[in-house]
């Protein structure tokens, strides 16, 4: 996948089901309606933002929320068919954008064809699934939810199941994976699949969701391009609203080891930041001051990794994630029929997002940048991106500047009053201002 190994991608994620206002639940029994192209009303807006990777949330076959799959190979009746993937796919790519599908192999809805077979009494199919013995019913269940059977991944047909779905929507067109709980699988069996769809695919790109796993270990081991940065997540909101920088400088510090060892790796791995996705509260509403959102996004678009955002949060949406039934409601609401049906309100948000993706694409060694804490206060940081890379080489400029030819300073103020900062000789003031509540981006134009 080109785009999204490269240094210039910006990920906009969407939850189809939701986001096209289709049926919370699935019989199995519905019509097929053709709501996936909606999406391809949106894709100029992707673009106008300054995207280049179009993320989808479940599209299969499946009960309710996409997470419970029915059938891997089959698209969900409530969004359309193949052909309309396929050209949503084909509208994608004209504009230069590239396509992530979710891949939810680690569970399966109840109402899964195999899973039913195996509840039958086939023992070929019951080989299929993980075993709790601690259950009623023997099964094992992802995390609790009843309606999510676990998959077990160690079983050769599984994986080899896998394998052949990946390989038929790339060949479909589509140009990566979102690997779904990638965590809760043995990154050796995620090692074997990769192996296999790269051996006649060698462009996939594969994205994991990890909560908790060193990417130093996992990303290696389970072979993948990028696993999600939550440690990030968690500490920009969280150092916002407590008005502690100590909490980011340690992530920052830990982040740039991420990026380290992922610079030697073949392919360079880096990790996805984002401040929220489809199942986290959104970032305009996580925060306690509305003023600070400011210095989220600053923060997103300066540090290194493939920076992603979820739809809406681009252009100041709200919701609160609740852990109950219905709990992910306000935070997947659908979306109107175009863009123009969005509220004005928004555009402030827009433009800001507009702004530093626009700074991140004339800085593209950003992607693998040196990260180094210069100052640290409870409501002031400072941190420094410094270029890594050989001469014109993947991180460098155009211009092939060598490694340390580039830098950028970033300031954070949640302080009453301005900050002082003397910019490196050269460097002025990018982005922003050091006023109070304020973010701002020194750097050589």
């Amino acid at each position: 996948m080109g785009a999204v190994r490269s240094a210039d991608t910006i990920i906009w994620h969407v939850h189809p089901l939701s986001f096209t206002g289709a049926e919370a639940t699935n019989d199995g029994g519905l019509a097929v309606t053709h709501r996936l192209p909606h999406l391809e009303a949106w894709l100029d807006h992707l673009v106008a933002l300054g995207a280049n990777a179009l993320q989808l949330g479940p599209i299969f076959d499946s009960e309710s929320h996409g997470y419970d799959t029915r059938d891997h190979l089959r698209i969900d009746a409530r969004l359309g068919d193949e052909g309309d993937l396929r050209h949503l796919v084909e509208q994608a790519h004209a504009r230069g954008v590239e396509v992530v599908l979710d891949g939810v192999f680690n569970h399966v809805g109840r109402s899964h064809e195999r899973f039913r077979a195996a509840q039958a009494g086939d023992e070929q199919a019951a080989a299929w699934f993980a075993r709790d013995p601690d259950r009623e019913d023997g099964w094992a269940v992802f995390e609790g939810h009843e309606a999510l059977v676990e998959l077990d991944l160690t079983h050769p047909p599984v994986r080899e199941h896998v394998v052949a779905v990946v390989r038929h929507w790339l060949d479909a067109g589509v140009d990566g994976w979102r690997l779904d709980a990638a965590y809760a699988v043995a990154p050796a069996a995620w090692r074997e699949i990769i192996d296999q769809v790269r051996a006649s695919h060698p462009h996939a790109w594969f994205l994991g969701e990890t909560i908790h796993a060193d990417p130093r270990e996992f990303a290696p081991a389970a072979g993948v391009d990028s696993l999600t940065q939550y440690e990030m997540w968690k500490a920009i909101w969280s150092s916002l609203n407590d008005a502690n920088f100590h909490e980011l400088a340690h992530a920052l510090g830990r982040h740039d080891a991420f990026v380290a060892t992922g610079r030697a790796m073949d392919p360079p791995f880096v990790p996805t930041t984002f401040l929220g996705n489809h199942d986290t509260t959104r970032i305009a509403s996580q925060l306690h001051d509305r003023r600070h959102l400011v210095h989220a996004v600053t923060a997103l678009f300066t540090l290194p990794g493939v920076p992603a955002v979820y739809a809406g949060d681009e252009w100041d949406y709200r919701g609160v994630k609740e852990e109950r039934a219905g709990g992910d409601d306000a935070v997947r609401p659908a979306f109107p029929a175009t863009p123009e049906g969005l509220w004005a309100e928004g555009e402030p948000v827009f433009r800001l997002h507009q702004r530093l993706i626009g700074l991140r694409r004339r800085h593209r060694w950003l992607w693998q940048a040196a990260v180094a804490v210069e100052r640290v206060e409870d409501a002031v940081l400072v941190y420094r991106l410094s270029e890594v890379g050989p001469p014109g080489g993947a991180g460098g400029d155009e211009g092939g500047r060598g490694a340390g030819a580039r830098g950028l300073s970033v300031v954070l103020n949640l302080t009453d009053a301005p900050v002082s900062f003397a910019p490196r000789e050269g460097e002025q003031l990018l982005e922003g201002t050091v006023e109070a509540h304020s973010a701002a981006v020194f750097g050589r134009p």
